[in-house]
């Protein structure tokens, strides 16, 4: 398996040399000025386009070429090339160069030196005041300047062109500053000659509701890559039973199962020595978890720095204990740690298997292939104190380590006990307790004890007497004890306030409608409140009511189950997400570029969530089944709908999200409400894909439907241009799957045809048009397929591969109620005949002699439209058939 690494290397040059990077940037030259779809480019335009980065595909062994366009040397920012190479042929072009660039350049000569550029920028910020010196000059137009006291990472800077919104260039100095003790990254565009800021973005991605460290031994080396072969005797020493306890794969969280050990979880192929070598030689470096792929550590404290890392000894056991939901989480510091580290290490495995290897960006210390830039392990935080509520990743370009931080979520809301001690309704009863006022007493402590009394008012507002919503009528009786109430219609606080301001020592609210509790929070006087109450359900409830209704004394107490805060660092599918941010940055545009996700209309919220949702599939899952996401984080039950709007499902009924909502800025949300968008689209992509080529739950050399489907994915994004919308990024995946290996040629039409139809009725057909990606409300969708029996549209055109006539049969009656005569107008010989449906699931086949007339008996078709093939080695023809 190692030795493969290497062969894989040697194809690569191999196939890499066969065209030389002048000979690529002829063919995108060539192919640009005779597309139509790039109409206004001049040769001037394109004369000075530059390849920046190339990488094979492993498994299509395609070559994908990115290139920028140049205007005297100088990047114009972010207008790109994303290209894929079969030998010579252009397989997928996707851009967003600029035409007429000369004649829109403003100023031609900077004023500012990049130092006084950085030093603007970290005003611009609120960094502080920056003291910058240069630690190395590559020209006059590209440097890099020290930590000047306002980042944690050296600041590189160099000059650009930068679009306005004018429409013109204007030459900026292109500088990041990784900000210190906050989560933020900042890429920013000074203007060279007046110092303006004229853009920037985040290379952090937040998914709420570093430094390279070379003072503490913790990525020095941004560019460690080493090329040899593999000894397998020597890397199986390496993998020696190294231990984990923690949430395995495909586990999303604690909510779906209990942790365990798992031994040698490494891939042999994408981690070759295993999780904690840095050196490709039999050892390992680390004991703690770190090493190749990531630096797993907490931040407790919040400030950015090393924090503890757990030790495993030589043996390499992490075996710590958990302690989920019964007490606080840096109790289990070592295990959450533990946990991080694995998830790192797996999906850095899994992933490496669909395309984000090496050469392609992805994240390690060395690479052992020689290829691409090392130095950038992740550098992982548990438990970050900076904040609650949170996850983010903070992707700088290959060669640069990004940044985990997974926080804390706020405790659960107390779940509380009524015991009631006598009466007909006797027995234990499960509350909520409220969020204002006073807690109940924890479990094990003296309870709050008295008698039930139920709260009478005077009705003058509220037709019910029993809810406090108006003047309460018995305060005497309520004196001193726990009063009982219902939920009503009015303000919680109103009640529960007239309650207290009545002598009550505690209160019961019974919900009204069947829904479970749920903690009641602030409004007019939640301030004011200082003595507990709850809500339980309405069936317990009324039990209760009725006891007290029939004049029984019923006694009891109340005491609540101590809870703790959510740590972030068990929810695996956010753990995911987050990594997920990271591919998308480095796929999009080639691993030199980050920021290419950032526009409006992008989606890499939804290729993280659409991540976290592959990598925990389970056999057995159904696509109707509704996937909330981050329900652990939110404390919330698996049927919830986590932190999105809606749940992923294909069922309407759970998820109508199209296209056209993309425009209703009010629910849909930016980022994560577009990506929610996206990431439906392609979940009903991978289900479509389920049904055709089955389930594998062997995500790491699969060749199933959802292996096919992530492959897809997964290259589409190699194919995006740099601000890609969806329609861009709709268009990357047809791309995708012409280059798929997995897909057998012969099924490509009607995979093609299938996907068709899963986009178009999320509102993502043919005639959908994006407008500009950086506008958020310009979209406008389209449910419309093409048409497989059309001779013009893109199915018909895929399936017909007749070299000679298309009349080598005809198929009597049509329509038909399934009882079909084909006549063949020629001896074929042996050959298939199959019907096809139109989301491209085969119905039916049977292997016949193509000669005279054939009878079929098709009558257990539903009434609809049809595809009816015949094919054999030769010829493949298709005609319409209708079943009424």
């Amino acid at each position: 398996m190692k030795n493969y690494l290497l062969f894989i290397v040697t194809i690569f040059l191999f196939t890499t040399g066969i065209v030389s990077a002048q000979d690529y940037t002829s063919l995108l030259k060539d192919k640009l000025l005779s597309s139509k779809s790039s109409d206004g480019l001049t040769i001037q335009d394109i004369e000075e386009l530059t390849i920046y980065d190339q990488s094979i595909n492993r498994r299509s062994g395609v070559v994908h070429i990115y290139a920028v366009q140049k205007h005297k040397g100088i990047e114009i920012f972010q207008a790109n090339i994303a290209s894929a190479f079969r030998g010579e042929e252009i397989v997928h072009l996707g851009d967003n160069l600029q035409a007429g660039i000369a004649a829109r350049i403003k100023n031609t000569s900077p004023v500012l030196t990049p130092i006084q550029a950085a030093t603007k920028a970290a005003s611009f910020l609120g960094a502080g005041t920056a003291n910058f010196n240069t630690v190395n000059k590559e020209s006059s137009q590209k440097v890099i300047l020290d930590k000047g006291g306002v980042s944690l990472d050296e600041v590189p800077v160099k000059l650009v062109y930068q679009l306005t919104n004018e429409n013109e260039f204007r030459l900026a100095w292109d500088l990041s500053i990784h900000m210190i003790n906050e989560p933020h990254w900042y890429s920013v565009r000074i203007d060279a000659e007046n110092g303006e800021m004229l853009s920037q973005n985040d290379w952090a991605t937040s998914c709420r509701f570093g430094e390279h460290l070379d003072n503490n031994g913790f990525a020095v080396n941004h560019k460690k890559s080493i090329s040899f072969g593999f000894n397998n005797e020597l890397t199986n020493l390496a993998l020696a039973g190294e231990q984990y306890n923690v949430f395995p794969l495909p586990l999303e969280s604690p909510n779906e199962g209990a942790n365990q050990v798992v031994t040698d979880p490494q891939d042999e192929f994408a981690s070759p020595f295993g999780w904690h070598d840095t050196d490709g030689q039999e050892g390992a470096e680390f004991t703690i978890t770190r090493g190749n792929n990531v630096f797993a550590h907490d931040d407790i404290d919040g400030d950015e720095g090393i924090g503890f890392s757990p030790e495993g000894g030589s043996d390499l056991n992490f075996d710590f204990e958990y302690g989920v939901g019964t007490t606080e989480p840096v109790n289990t510091l070592d295990a959450a740690i533990t946990n991080l580290f694995y998830m790192n290490n797996v999906i850095h495995d899994i992933m490496y298997h669909y395309g984000f290897d090496e050469e392609s960006g992805n994240f390690q210390e060395t690479n052992y292939t020689g290829l691409g830039e090392g130095g950038d392990a992740v550098n992982a935080q548990a438990q970050d104190g900076a904040r609650l509520n949170n996850a983010t990743f903070l992707t700088p370009p290959d060669g640069f380590s990004p940044r985990m931080q997974t926080f804390l979520w706020s405790a659960p809301f107390e779940t509380a006990f009524v015991t009631i001690s006598n009466g007909a309704a006797a027995g234990d009863y499960e509350g909520v307790s409220a969020i204002f006022g006073e807690n109940f007493p924890i479990e094990g402590d003296m309870p709050l004890e008295g008698r039930f009394t139920l709260v009478k008012d005077d009705p003058a507002g509220s037709l019910d007497e029993l809810d406090a919503c108006d003047t309460i009528a018995n305060g005497a009786e309520i004196e001193g004890n726990i009063a009982v109430l219902r939920r009503g219609n009015c303000d919680f606080s109103v009640k529960v306030f007239a309650a207290q301001n009545n002598g009550a020592i505690g209160v019961i609210i019974v919900n009204n409608d069947p829904l479970a509790p749920f903690a009641i929070s602030g409004g007019a006087f939640g301030n004011q409140i200082t003595i507990p109450s709850l809500m339980i359900n309405r069936t317990d409830g009324e039990a209760l009511i009725s006891s007290l209704l029939a004049g029984e004394e019923v006694d009891g107490f109340i005491e609540q189950i101590e809870s703790f805060n959510v740590d972030g660092t068990l929810d695996n599918g956010v753990v995911i997400h987050e990594y997920g941010h990271g591919i998308s940055q480095r796929l999009v545009s080639g691993p030199s570029v980050v920021g290419c996700v950032d526009n409006l209309e992008a989606m890499d919220e939804g290729v993280s969530d659409y991540l976290g949702l592959m990598l925990t599939m389970k056999e057995g899952d159904l696509a109707e089944d509704p996937r909330g996401f981050g329900t652990f984080a939110t404390s919330q039950p698996l049927s919830g709908n986590g932190i999105r709007v809606r749940p992923y499902s294909t069922d309407f009924g759970e998820n109508n999200l199209s296209y056209g909502g993309t425009n209703n800025a009010g629910f849909i949300s930016i980022p994560h409400g577009m990506g929610t968008v996206w990431a439906t689209m392609i979940w009903d992509m991978t289900w479509y894909l389920i049904d055709e080529y089955g389930f594998d739950s062997d995500l790491y050399n699969g060749t199933a439907g959802n292996n096919i489907a992530l492959q897809l994915v997964m290259d589409g994004l190699k194919l995006q241009p740099c601000n890609s919308g969806f329609v861009d990024a709709r268009d990357a995946i047809f791309a995708a799957i012409e280059i798929n290996t997995m897909i057998p040629e012969e099924d490509k039409t009607l995979v093609t045809c299938g996907v068709w139809n899963v986009f178009a009725r999320r509102g993502l057909g043919i005639n959908a048009d994006q407008g500009s990606s950086l506008d958020r409300l310009d979209q406008v969708e389209s449910f419309d397929a093409p048409d497989p029996t059309d001779p013009s549209s893109v199915c018909f055109g895929l399936l017909s591969t007749d070299e000679f006539s298309a009349n080598n049969f005809s198929v009597f009656p049509n329509p038909s109620n399934g009882a079909i005569s084909l006549n063949m107008s020629t001896s074929l010989g042996e050959g298939k005949v199959q019907i096809i449906d139109l989301n491209g699931r085969i119905v039916f086949t049977q292997n016949r002699l193509l000669e005279g007339t054939l009878s079929i008996n098709a009558s257990g078709l539903s009434n609809g439209i049809y595809l009816l093939q015949v094919s054999n080695e030769t010829i493949s023809e298709t005609k319409k058939l209708i079943i009424r």
